[in-house]
């Protein structure tokens, strides 16, 4: 039986109950502060992050992983491994996935397989576990990949963020430059589509963007079963309570709550929260 390594990056930010639960391996992105250079999830936490953010004058930025850094993975998981299937953030976002296979291309020990998932936090998340749990029942590494590849495919990730500025500040703003004139006077809904940032409406009030969130999510899971993640930046009891509505709306194979990685929160900011819905089936099927 082959064993599959399953790689991401810590823009998917999973639980580390379920990193460990599927021996997942992560590779962080960095974080560049000032002159220093800070692992994502290593060496600065989400609550550390945006505490940092909010007082030091400094605005960080962030880069990926060089294709040394993969390299340098790959041969360790090639010990353990006889193949590794990788999940990353959409190129659209990141250079990360040009990294890792730009590493792929220089590295035989073992095939690698690079998966451009289109999305991040657990729209990227929801791939890794897919893969992660097909490695887990012992699939080909055709299956894993297609089993990555198909979760990145149904999953959908609804975001609301308090303010466009730090989206427009990381350049990652996207389609969502549409709503900057009127920034001040709206909460921004957003969603990631075909890998970018893009708009999905103008709300005047948060509450109101949440509902109309949870709204749209509720009509994508369109009454099947669905695992679903709860995403916030530094909101934990807004979280908790949209977790709440979350699970009398739709059927839930699982429901988590997870924080953003500070190399998703850069951009996002402080009180951003969202929702990713990955129906356990393609829309249309049955």
């Amino acid at each position: 039986m082959t064993k599959v390594a399953v790689l991401t990056d810590s823009s998917a930010y999973l639980p580390t109950r379920l990193i460990d639960q599927y021996s997942i391996h992560v590779i962080p992105l960095r974080v560049l502060w000032g002159d220093e250079v800070l692992r994502d999830g290593v060496d600065i936490t989400p609550a550390e992050f945006l505490q940092r953010l909010k007082e030091d004058p400094v605005h960080p930025t962030t880069t990926q992983p060089n294709p040394e850094d993969f390299q340098l993975i790959y041969e360790q998981l090639s010990s353990d491994y006889d193949a590794i299937v990788t999940p990353l953030i959409s190129s659209k976002l990141s250079g990360t996935v040009n990294s890792a296979q730009s590493a792929k291309d220089a590295f035989s020990r073992v095939p690698v397989r690079v998966v451009d998932t289109q999305s991040t936090s657990m729209g990227l998340g929801f791939a890794v576990l897919a893969a992660a749990r097909a490695a887990a029942q012992g699939m080909s590494l055709e299956d894993i990949e297609a089993a990555a590849r198909s979760a990145a495919a149904r999953a959908r990730v609804l975001f609301v963020v308090d303010t466009l500025e730090y989206l427009h500040r990381g350049g990652r703003i996207g389609g969502a430059s549409k709503l900057l004139g009127t920034a001040l006077s709206i909460k921004p809904l957003l969603h990631l589509h075909e890998g970018r940032v893009d708009a999905l409406g103008r709300v005047r009030t948060k509450g109101k963007a949440i509902s109309r969130m949870l709204e749209i999510a509720t009509q994508y899971a369109d009454g099947q079963p669905a695992r679903v993640a709860v995403i916030h930046a530094g909101s934990p009891a807004e979280a908790r309570a949209l977790e709440a509505q979350v699970a009398g709306l739709i059927t839930c194979e699982e429901l988590l709550v997870t924080e953003l990685s500070p190399a998703i929160s850069i951009h996002t900011g402080p009180g951003t929260v969202g929702v990713a819905v990955c129906p356990l089936m393609a829309r249309g099927t049955s």
